[in-house]
């Protein structure tokens, strides 16, 4: 009735149409002969559940300009002994792939003398130093020894503590006049002392050696700030490096090891703001029982050694060694006269 194919007459039905076409069969047998249709037929015919995509991957196979009927081995490196012979130009290598992802890498870890360092110079900063440049490894022994009024006598000097360089054997001159004051302080004298009468060497004081403390640092940057512009201002400098002392090693020396040096320059200071400093420091590196002892330096009056409670070893260990820089040290630079230097300094490694 729906589609006029047939009607009601009375009693009956009658055929209004002389044939019935199946558009439906019609439809399928187009789709099985060109494997498509109309988007919208298709879509019917799916909702209807009378046809099921399907995906059909055809390969062409046919042969390459490498076509063998053997696998080649291809080369990874190219040895000597190709090159020897000349099989490499007959070789066939392969490919580097330059964007494949290389082995995942270790985590590294600080070394821990790097760790203490580290953790030394935060307290430093902590405390309102300034870090000194110490990347001069190679001093003359003017800075080394002479500016700190260690005699040219001393047996610190000699080869057997001390490493001297080769070549080139001379140092560049300081600045004359300071260097007849410090020259004139050893052999006379000057400042309140007799100096150590005995003569002064230029060449000695020309030799060029490894640093074998950073004290020679301290020493430079002391004369820096007593002839800046404007005049000395009070500082608090520090320096971390490495010294060379040619040194057996054993269980307390080493030939080459790192220097922690704390400088304080300052109008009357005296041994006792020394003292506070260091329990200061100590303090923040968990040293908490202290000795100090007198000891003897050439370049600081008076001096102290400086002993820290082991737990462990359950003995009092030598941890530095300080002092007030002398005034034969200090006035031949031009700092004041009531400008005094409180110094101290200890190994890393201890």
């Amino acid at each position: 009735f729906k589609n006029k194919l047939i009607a009601k007459e009375g009693a009956g039905l009658v055929r209004l149409v002389e044939g019935v076409e199946d558009t439906t069969a019609t439809q399928l047998r187009v789709v099985l002969e060109k494997g498509d249709h109309e988007a919208a037929i298709i879509k019917e015919l799916q909702k209807r559940k009378l046809i099921t995509p399907k995906k059909h991957i055809h390969y062409s196979v046919k042969k390459g300009p490498h076509f063998a009927t053997e696998v080649k081995q291809l080369e990874t490196d190219l040895t000597a002994d190709m090159i020897a012979n000349g099989s490499w130009k007959d070789a066939s290598f392969k490919q580097y792939n330059f964007a494949a992802a290389g082995q995942p890498t270790e985590g590294g870890a600080l070394h821990p003398l790097l760790k203490v360092r580290e953790e030394f110079r935060q307290i430093f900063f902590d405390m309102g130093f300034t870090e000194m440049p110490t990347n001069r490894f190679v001093e003359s022994a003017f800075w080394n020894f002479d500016a700190m009024f260690v005699p040219q006598q001393h047996p610190a000097r000699e080869m057997q503590d001390t490493f001297y360089v080769a070549s080139p054997a001379k140092s560049a001159r300081p600045d004359e006049e300071y260097y007849e004051r410090v020259k004139k302080t050893h052999e006379v004298g000057g400042y309140g002392s007799i100096g150590y009468r005995a003569p002064f060497s230029r060449e000695e004081s020309e030799k060029l050696l490894l640093r074998t403390h950073t004290t020679a640092v301290s020493t430079d940057m002391l004369y820096q700030i007593a002839n800046q512009p404007g005049g000395f201002k009070p500082a608090k400098m520090f320096s971390i490096d490495r010294v060379f002392r040619n040194e057996t090693a054993d269980a307390t020396h080493l030939a080459e090891f790192h220097q922690v040096e704390g400088v304080v320059a300052d109008y009357d200071i005296t041994l006792g703001d020394l003292i506070g400093f260091m329990k200061a420091f100590y303090e923040k590196t968990g040293n908490h029982k202290l000795r100090f002892k007198p000891a003897y330096n050439p370049y600081t009056e008076p001096s102290m050694e400086v002993f820290s409670w082991h737990e462990g070893l359950q003995k009092w260990i030598e941890i530095a060694n300080s002092g007030v820089f002398r005034p034969e040290m200090l006035e031949p630079m031009g700092l004041p006269k009531g400008v005094r230097v409180l110094g101290w300094g200890m190994s890393l490694e201890r």
